[in-house]
């Protein structure tokens, strides 16, 4: 039970450092998106894919790429290294599909609120 808490500079056996913690955020990111999918996908009792999944995606899988990274662990590094691809390319198209089934006074607003003003 002594080596449990806070025990020769570690906690559970683990010798924290600021890498440590972006790696276990990392690890709970990935956790948390499997959480979040199945809990979608339970209360609308088909298969669902929401937005938090991939976002959970690209930010675990950030984070562990700078953890291996930090590690120089090249498998690590390899495994991690393209899986950021999918995820933004999916949070496009989800953001776009989004815009286009917009109602249309949504869709003018958002330009509204893009253009700058003239100046005349």
């Amino acid at each position: 039970m002594s080596g449990l808490f806070l025990a020769d500079n570690s906690w559970l056996g683990v010798h924290w450092s600021v890498m440590k913690v972006v790696g276990w955020t990392g690890n709970l990111l990935f956790f948390i998106r499997f959480v979040i999918q199945w809990l979608a996908t339970e209360r609308k009792r088909t298969v669902v894919v929401p937005l938090a999944f991939w976002y959970c995606s690209l930010g675990g899988s950030l984070l562990l790429l700078i953890y291996a990274l930090s590690r120089r662990d090249s498998v690590f590094v390899f495994a991690y290294l393209f899986t950021w691809i999918p995820y933004i390319r999916n949070l496009y198209f989800a953001h776009r599909e989004r815009r286009l089934n917009a109602p249309p006074a949504a869709v003018s607003e958002e330009r509204a609120a893009a253009t700058p003003p003239t100046r005349g």
